[in-house]
């Protein structure tokens, strides 16, 4: 018999999504800050176990002092090689590592690894709303995440929305799965006045001005929110879209262009994440309309700068924020526009939401995010048998 005082655990870790030449260059998305985000707080959260990071490096390597395992090169600019590695190689790997448990960071384990296995799973958008994703990647998701699911003996869901839908659309059991929310990083804060007056200047940026940051895409629902900004623009404030092009873009640019916004509406395209807070310090209030989100991290980095923030009653977002912002419909123009009006305005307390939207972001943290991660380890393994929800 096992004594489970003394015996040390082997976890995989499937990161190969943090695909980077070093620490401190992954790709700036939000899975991805996910991964880092458990990793970097991972290695002294259990004496029990051990870990090995599959993670492309330059070369064979540690990552915040979690052993490294390097993956091929081709698997980042070819999804079809890491589809095959992921469910060939990589299964293949676990088996010569000694794995006691493969954990899936991002949709995916091998479904025929003989390793038993957890799988994270940050969003079912491609079920939800199938128009805006690829056909080929929505096929491949929609299949292997369901099948990884099935495989898994527990999962990890970023929200409880997340949660629900694996229980409505995969059928999953809900005690099966665990509910663990992403974290803030600690320099996410607002910036001092001093900071933000010279950030401005240096952008070219005005005194007023109305943010999104997130991937300028339809599916953010910026239709929406151009058309809302521009029955409020006459207070002299801009509407800035921080963010990548993503799929569909162009139909973004057009609605700028139907409405004849294209002095109004300003797109600095990708930013730097040192420069995320004091974008979100220097806004007059955050927008952020999505639809569909799994969680929403621009929200809770928003919110942990003190931002004003307006964003969707749908999905995940309200467990996001509490009642730290302004919650809208998503479809409804007038009611965007009627609540970026009011606090344009100048009719609620600003200063009481800011603070109250900093002490709601001190409720994520990578700390909890990491330490509930390896509970799910745990778990797995069949040392603790209480399962955990988020609340």
């Amino acid at each position: 018999m096992l004594d489970y005082r003394t015996t040390k655990y082997h976890v995989g870790l499937n990161a190969a999504l943090l695909s980077a030449g070093n620490k401190g260059t992954y790709r700036q998305a939000g899975i991805h800050s996910y991964i880092d985000g458990v990793l970097s707080k991972l290695h002294d959260k259990d004496s029990r176990f051990d870990y090995s990071v599959f993670v492309n490096l330059k070369e064979n390597d540690s990552i915040y002092n979690l052993d490294a395992i390097r993956v091929p090169k081709s698997i980042d600019a070819n999804p079809i090689s890491r589809i095959i590695w992921e469910q060939s190689l990589l299964a293949l790997s676990s088996i010569k590592h000694s794995f006691d448990l493969l954990h899936g960071m991002a949709f995916v384990t091998p479904l025929f690894g003989l390793i038993p296995s957890i799988v994270t799973v940050y969003d079912l958008s491609f079920l939800k709303y199938p128009e805006y994703i690829q056909s080929g990647n929505r096929a491949y998701l929609s299949l292997f995440t369901k099948l990884s699911c099935i495989k898994a003996r527990r999962i990890i869901a970023i929200s409880n929305n997340t949660k629900n839908d694996l229980v409505d659309l995969f059928g999953i059991n809900k005690d099966k799965i665990d509910v663990i929310y992403p974290g803030i990083n600690a320099n996410m804060k607002r910036a001092d006045s001093k900071q933000i007056s010279h950030f401005r200047k240096k952008k070219g940026l005005p005194d007023k001005f109305i943010l999104y940051l997130g991937t300028i895409e339809p599916r953010k629902n910026l239709s929406v929110l151009i058309q809302a900004y521009n029955k409020v623009k006459h207070h002299g404030v801009k509407l800035v879209c921080v963010g990548g092009k993503g799929w569909l873009y162009e139909d973004v640019f057009r609605i700028v262009d139907d409405l004849q916004l294209g002095r109004d509406v300003i797109f600095p395209g990708f930013i730097p994440k040192e420069e995320l807070a004091l974008w979100y310090s220097a806004c007059s209030l955050f927008v952020y309309p999505s639809v569909y989100e799994g969680f929403g991290m621009p929200v809770l980095e928003a919110l942990a700068c003190g931002a004003i923030v307006v964003t969707s009653n749908s999905s995940s977002l309200p467990e996001v924020v509490g009642d730290a912002a302004f919650l809208v419909t998503p479809n409804n123009v007038d009611q965007l526009a009627s609540t970026m009006d009011d606090i344009l305005c100048g009719k609620h307390n600003c200063s009481e939401l800011s603070l109250s939207a900093v002490e709601q972001s001190c409720k994520f943290n990578w700390n909890t995010s990491s330490k509930l991660t390896v509970d799910t380890y745990a778990r797995a393994l069949g040392l603790i048998r209480n399962n955990y929800e988020n609340n």
